[in-house]
């Protein structure tokens, strides 16, 4: 690969060479990792500069920017439900006269009308304006019933941590003398209309290793905090503790939850008096919801009952009544998926359950009723092959708002009732012509046999190899669904839809890790098999190579958060493949991760590298040890926020360092404010989509040599 990127070939401050992977010897970029440093800030400040004069000098930036901005600040696009409160629905609007957003109410009647009276509560550009903040709305946890008094989260600039304020829905104003919070990554709920739950920041000894809350306290209304009083405390070593409420029918139910690792939680029900007495679920088992006086969770490993053994994904319930009553409850099945489904995600509403599965990574809705002689199963009646998406619940009455969409079909908001058929409320209008495009779902066989789904998105009727880029995610259970083209891929804006438009190729590729097919593909992905995940990413590359859809060299990589670790080791791993590589608000140093940030809360996904055990499968893969100095490497383009306080931005700074230190094409764009997400307005979201853009066409497509 030839390297045009002029990014300079040594490093403008001096540095010990680089040294191999396995050696003890300090890194020498470790002061990359001062966050706000002025020697690493100085250093951003001209690869930044450096990029920017590259790709916007490109024909298609700033078409492609004002194309962006269009769609992003388009005023047809659907007011989502955020919350359903009685009878009322709130919305977070953002546009162009609004960038940062109007928190919004109006009469569930009016918005199930189609046609909402908005009623703004709080205008996040004004107040941030007024008070000198650059305020990221960041929600409202309004106390049910009566959804009067809420706990607004405002994050400056967009980090993790946020203030908290206590807010009157009534008079549309912050309550005076009422509940507040400085920065922090806090963790706070309603236990009553005088009570709070709170974990925050109290200094030395409040905070795990991961950065989040030791302790769960109850706060009550009009005193200090330092009065408030401590119900439960976790260890140290544990990633975060946190109490909450969920309101049954008239039953308010209280939680404290203990999170010993990432994919561990300890529950307990808290009772009048303040006292915990733990529920059974298993360890490994996700909270979803209560309804009609039972808790329900979703096993994640099998589960011997009364009745037989639970496998991986069922759904279980058990009576809340009992375990006060000091009582041994014995659960029971209320939905178990098959073996193509995966249960994923789980919402009540005043006397049902709605469950949304996947089914061969399509979804499906499904309805569960409680009666005397067991649960009801019904499938609603929504499009098939679609992504659908679970947006809220009534608390009163029974009806879901759910999304549906594809990747050539934008976005409808239904109302779902428990009796009648699903209405649409509202639909985006179309940005494109589909009939331009065809989507076809694939299977590849990855390294070990096993199948791999993606979808792929090309121009109707073209043949033979076209320039392609691939997203995946592939960890955290978190699955990926096909969402309209301009919102893939995730965090990139309409890039996927300006790819296609140019003449290449999109794909979306369900790898292990995620939670397609459930626990079992999570699991599959887990520490000392992380590999599968790659192996499964090369498949779907290979696959599109040997059926003549893609050659190799023009193939882009895109991955972020997670997928700074699959889309680095896979960089590694075969640069004959990929001739690019998109990592946004990436991990990529994984000997320090657990050092950096919140990166401590993921060892239970990744492994820990201080166990020599743990780093002797990690350093197989971790991206940062393996980069090597080569010429012919993809050319790597990372984009993320200084203010990320989930990921640290020495990550992707280091990464950097290396590719200038040997002389590789490489390009970086790190903005200042916008947290984990990237990007705190459409704006920054357009730019980083028309670069992106321009990075793509010099080193895979149109421009490339």
């Amino acid at each position: 690969m030839v390297a045009r990127l002029a990014l300079a070939a040594a490093l403008v401050f001096a540095a010990a060479p680089i040294t191999a992977q396995g050696s003890d010897a300090e890194d020498p970029y470790i002061w990359l990792e001062e966050i706000q440093g002025e020697r690493a800030l100085a250093k951003v400040d001209q690869w930044n500069a450096d990029t920017e004069a590259v790709l916007t000098a490109q024909a298609e930036y700033p078409l492609a920017k004002a194309w962006a901005r269009q769609i992003l600040d388009d005023t047809r696009q659907i007011a989502m439900p955020d919350a359903i409160m009685g009878d009322q629905v709130t919305n977070l609007w953002r546009d162009a006269d609004n960038p940062r957003g109007l928190w919004r109410t109006a009469t569930l009647d009016s918005y199930l009308a189609g046609a909402p009276e908005w009623r703004t509560l709080i205008d996040v550009d004004q107040l941030g304006e007024d008070e000198g903040q650059s305020w990221v709305w960041h929600g409202a946890n309004c106390l049910a019933p009566d959804y009067t008094r809420c706990l607004v989260s405002l994050s400056p600039g967009g980090t993790d941590a946020d203030v908290v304020r206590e807010f009157d829905i009534a008079t549309g104003a912050f309550v005076e003398g009422g509940f507040t919070l400085p920065e922090a990554k806090s963790n706070v709920a309603w236990y009553d209309e005088n009570t709070l739950f709170v974990g925050t920041d109290e200094g030395a000894g409040s905070l795990t290793d991961s950065g989040y809350p030791r302790l769960v306290k109850l706060w009550e209304r009009g005193t200090d905090f330092a009065q408030a009083r401590l119900i439960a405390e976790g260890e140290q070593t544990d990633i975060s503790m946190n109490g909450f409420s969920v309101l049954d029918g008239e039953t308010r139910y209280r939680f404290v939850r203990r999170g010993p690792s990432f994919w561990t939680s300890e529950y307990a029900l808290v009772t009048d008096n303040g006292d915990t007495v733990p529920l059974p679920l298993p360890e490994d088992a996700e909270f979803e919801a209560v309804l009609g006086g039972f808790v329900i969770g979703k096993l994640n490993s099998p589960m011997e009952t009364s009745t037989g053994t639970e496998q991986p994904g069922a759904l279980l319930a058990w009576s809340l009544d009992d375990v006060l009553d000091g009582g041994d409850p014995q659960p029971f099945a209320v939905f178990r998926p098959s073996e193509t489904q995966a249960v994923e995600q789980v919402a009540a509403s005043e006397n049902k359950l709605w469950v949304k599965v996947l089914d061969d990574v399509s979804g499906k809705l499904i309805e569960l009723t409680p009666d005397a002689t067991g649960w009801t199963e019904r499938a609603m009646d929504l499009p098939a092959n679609s992504t659908i998406q679970i947006a809220e619940t009534s608390g009163t009455g029974d009806t879901a708002f759910v999304t549906v969409e594809s990747m050539l079909t934008p976005p409808t908001l239904y109302a779902v009732p428990s009796e009648g058929e699903p209405v649409a409320i509202a639909s985006e209008p179309a940005q494109f012509d589909a009939s331009k495009f065809s989507v076809e779902q694939k299977f590849a066989t990855s390294k070990d046999g096993t199948k791999v789904p993606y979808y792929l998105v090309r121009p109707a009727g073209a043949e033979g190899p076209l320039p392609t880029l691939i997203h995946a995610y592939g960890g955290f259970r978190a699955a990926q669904t096909p969402k309209y083209l301009t919102a893939e891929p995730y965090r990139s804006g309409p890039l996927g839809l300006f790819w296609v438009e140019s003449g290449n190729a999109y794909v979306l590729a369900n790898i292990r890790g995620g939670g397609e097919y459930g626990p079992r593909w999570h699991e599959d992905a887990l520490r000392e098999k992380r590999q599968n995940s790659f192996d499964d990413f090369h498949a779907v590359a290979d696959d599109l190579v040997a059926n003549r859809l893609a050659s190799p060299g023009r193939i882009a990589a895109s991955g972020r958060s997670n997928g700074g670790v699959l889309v680095g080791a896979v960089a590694n791993q075969r640069p004959d493949l990929y001739g690019a590589i998109i990592s946004g608000s990436p991990l990529i140093d994984m000997k320090r991760y657990n050092k950096l940030l919140a990166g401590a809360s993921w060892m239970a996904e990744y492994g820990n590298p201080d166990v020599p055990a743990d780093w002797a499968f990690m350093r197989e893969w971790s991206p940062y040890q393996n980069m090597r100095d080569t010429p012919d490497v993809p050319a790597a383009f990372y984009y993320l926020s200084t203010l990320d306080d989930r990921v640290h931005p020495g990550h992707a700074r280091k990464a950097a360092a290396k590719h200038e230190a040997w002389g590789q094409t490489f390009y970086y764009h790190e903005y200042r404010e916008g947290g984990h997400s990237v990007g705190s307005d459409h704006e920054e979201d357009a730019k980083r989509a028309a670069l992106l853009l321009a990075y793509l066409n010099r080193e895979i497509g149109s421009g490339a040599d």
